[in-house]
């Protein structure tokens, strides 16, 4: 993987000092009712748009995620890496439907309180794109990294295979931070023996025609790349529950 670009790092320095009111604006982008500043979740998030028929009983796979996954500012949710990845299973026949728990603006804390909903129905792999907000907001490592645990534990005891992706955070926390940060996905990946992609946004982060004008986000071009990725770490993963007898070709 390369270096996270300087770039990047200052953007999120941006972004980690946005006002409340910029975060309010975020947060009001997604689907859910839930927001990552919920103290408490007394609902289930609705899968984001263009997910499909939601009656549908196909094997699942759900991405937990935040605004990465959610599309946020993309014209459609089409657009969205969950629903490139779904693109990309029926053209290459599959048999999946990619269900989007995306949330923009959501914590690994967020992730915890709406796992349960998230692993609803026939999950066969979870994708878990969480920890950039723990990131941005400067929450403890240990913290975000037990959320993460936790969430990664839960999951593998229902028999659900786990596909972890890392993310960066500022430097505006200091270097020890970043690199501990950093690590947290690592160790997690090595402790639950899980399939990981050491960053979501590689060949994205910091590349301007790549993402929105926030330099933040992915725009269409870009969440094409990260499909690319994704789809990378995923499919050998799929491949290897078919031959465990887990789905049968249609």
């Amino acid at each position: 993987m390369k270096a996270v670009p300087w770039v990047l790092v200052a953007i999120f320095v941006v972004a980690a000092n946005c006002s409340r009111s910029s975060r309010d604006a975020t947060e009001r982008e997604t689907d859910s009712p839930v927001s990552s500043s919920s103290a408490g979740v007394t609902e289930p998030p609705a899968p984001a748009a263009g997910d499909g028929d939601a009656s549908v009983t196909r094997p699942r796979i759900v991405f937990l995620g935040d605004s990465l996954s959610a599309g946020y500012g993309l014209a459609s949710k089409e657009l969205a890496v969950p629903a490139l990845i779904q693109k990309r299973l029926d053209a290459e026949r599959y048999d999946y439907q990619v269900v989007n728990h995306g949330v923009s603006g959501d914590t690994s804390a967020g992730g915890v309180s709406r796992l349960d909903w998230a692993l609803d129905g026939d999950v066969r792999v979870l994708v878990l794109e969480l920890g950039g907000n723990d990131g941005l907001r400067g929450i403890p490592v240990e913290t975000m990294k037990a959320n993460l645990s936790d969430i990664i534990s839960r999951t593998k005891a229902r028999g659900i295979t786990v596909l972890l992706t890392g993310m960066e955070a500022p430097p505006n926390h200091g270097p020890a931070y970043t690199k501990e940060f950093r690590q947290a996905f690592r160790d997690l990946a090595r402790e639950h023996d899980v399939p990981f992609v050491p960053f979501y946004l590689d060949g994205v982060a910091g590349e301007a025609a790549l993402n929105l004008p926030d330099g933040i986000h992915p725009n269409a071009e870009g969440s094409v790349i990260i499909e690319r990725t994704i789809w990378k770490a995923l499919q050998p993963l799929l491949e290897v529950r078919k031959q465990n007898g887990a789905v049968e070709d249609r």
